[in-house]
């Protein structure tokens, strides 16, 4: 009989929403050892809560997080709530006895992050933070091409995530948009993550930033008739060097909110004397790469469900999304927690987000006084 693990969400909304469809699909992950189900979640707002009805396996609803962490049912706990809440809702579910799957940023600043990580330590919990894009086909390729030394002299690393969601300067302030919820550091608390997951998992930390961040739009209507700043970086642009083979290696890192026609592409690309490879969201089932024996000429190639980490009944040739990379992070979780992940990507780490925010904080500084920082953790 399959061991069962209890999750429960804190935080209902989009990102709950998406969790729960993936544990309604986890019959779809082929000789899974583990069945993971959702039996409770929490939100303040009741027409939310409400939508959770629908679902067989959850046995509570409440609007009381500490209410949900009592419960004996729940072993892991994703929680998705706005930023400025991480800290504290973290800390709550490590003390509760809870293992922890976070959401981005991994707190607003490094010290917040770093006690949680402390906090996490000392009490033996299991925590990783979400950051699914790198469980599609196209990135795991990537990564197996690196690890494989496929690429050969590594001359520069770029990755990236793009969206115009703030294009519109008629588009009503909200958290994300204010310091005061979401941090200093802004598009790089809500993106960062995203962009550092693989770099980070391969060893390529960044050393040192020269950055550039923008605002761009600083004014927004409040939804009651009038305006309200909006003060956090929208773009963020940040060079760094990372060490490869103790050589340093350029590496760009951007983070946009406004991109003028992008949905929501995330993206990277590794160049190699040998061969590199490349993968855009905004063509989700391409993977391209070049080699040093074709002439470094780019090559397309398409990949489906055949070429992610954990295998699923869904067919070889046919393309994924969102909700399947999303339940492979979800399952990598599960698998690293229970010791069988093996050679698979797994989350981000705990320390590796910690280290995000020393970056984040060296960007700061850099971006203030027009200089090359080093990243200091």
């Amino acid at each position: 009989m399959k061991k069962e693990i209890g999750f429960g969400i804190i935080g209902g909304g989009l990102m709950g929403k998406e969790a729960a469809s993936a544990f309604g699909r986890w019959f779809m992950l082929r000789d899974f050892p583990v069945n993971a189900k959702l039996v409770a979640v929490c939100d303040t707002n009741q027409d939310v809560l409400n939508w959770y009805e629908k679902i067989e396996s959850v046995e509570q609803l409440t609007n009381s997080f500490e209410e949900l962490l009592q419960n004996q049912n729940v072993d892991v706990v994703y929680v998705a709530v706005p930023h400025f809440l991480h800290h504290s809702i973290y800390a709550a579910v490590l003390y509760a006895g809870k293992d922890l799957l976070a959401e981005k940023p991994f707190c607003i600043n490094p010290s917040e992050a770093k006690s949680i990580y402390d906090l996490a330590k000392t009490l033996g919990r299991f925590v990783r933070i979400s950051s699914e894009f790198p469980f599609l086909p196209g990135p795991q390729q990537l990564i197996r091409d690196y690890k494989k030394g496929k690429f050969g002299k590594i001359m520069e690393v770029n990755a990236g995530f793009f969206h115009s969601s703030d294009m519109d300067p008629l588009k009503p302030i909200n958290w994300k948009r204010q310091v005061k919820y979401c941090g200093e550091i802004g598009v790089m608390g809500d993106l960062g993550i995203h962009v550092l997951h693989i770099p980070l998992m391969l060893g390529l930390k960044p050393r040192n930033v020269y950055a550039q961040l923008q605002k761009i739009i600083t004014q927004r209507p409040d939804g009651n008739g009038g305006s309200a700043e909006c003060d956090t970086w929208n773009n963020a642009i940040l060079n760094t060097t990372t060490i490869v083979d103790e050589e340093p290696v350029p590496m760009r890192l951007e983070m946009k909110r406004l991109a003028p026609g992008e949905l929501n592409s995330w993206w990277i690309e590794v160049l190699g004397t040998e061969g590199g490879g490349k993968y855009n969201s905004s063509d989700t089932k391409a993977y391209r790469s070049y080699n040093r024996k074709d002439g470094y000429q780019w090559q397309r190639a398409e990949l489906g469900f055949s070429s992610l980490g954990f295998a699923v009944e869904s067919g070889g040739i046919f393309e994924t999304g969102f909700p399947d990379c999303l339940m492979q992070m979800f399952a990598a979780f599960v698998a690293e927690r229970e010791g069988f992940l093996h050679d698979r990507t797994g989350c981000v780490t705990a320390d590796q987000a910690v280290y995000s925010q020393f970056l984040f904080e060296a960007a700061l500084k850099s971006a203030k006084n027009t200089t090359v920082e080093n990243v200091l953790s």
